[in-house]
């Protein structure tokens, strides 16, 4: 797959999370708005993958897919409100992109505890590398 399809498949991991509660706010909407253009990825193209998904498609790096489990995460907490779907899908996107069910779960319980609702992204690495194949 082309750098431009991974873009692309990652923003429709982010609209899909938005949509877990049923409730896509608008700090979620600005966030995924924000990442597209940071990857530069038009509004026009946005709102195509909205329209039209496309088939999911994890990066080939192990880091490359932390990051993006780390982007819901951060997707997850914009509205500092964490449904129970919003922790349900990031676990199963998690699982789905063949990261490790333990590091997943330390990550997201962590985060749940935090008061912050969010963690460093260099603890987030920490807790992957500590739970390591």
């Amino acid at each position: 797959m082309d750098k431009h399809q991974e873009k692309l498949s990652l923003l429709q991991d982010l609209i899909a999370l938005s949509k877990a509660d049923n409730n896509v706010s608008f700090m979620e909407t600005q966030f995924i708005n924000s990442v597209a253009m940071s990857m530069g990825i038009s509004a026009e193209e946005l709102q195509h993958i909205k329209d039209n998904p496309i088939s999911f498609n994890p990066q080939n790096q192990e880091i490359e897919r932390i990051t993006q489990f780390y982007r819901l995460l951060l997707l997850m907490g914009v509205d500092a409100d964490h449904h129970e779907q919003e922790v349900v899908f990031c676990k199963n996107l998690g699982l789905k992109m063949g990261l490790n069910p333990v590091a997943i779960n330390e990550v997201i319980k962590r985060i749940l505890a935090s008061e912050k609702g969010m963690l460093p992204p260099n603890d987030v690495i920490e807790i992957f590398q500590t739970h390591h194949n």
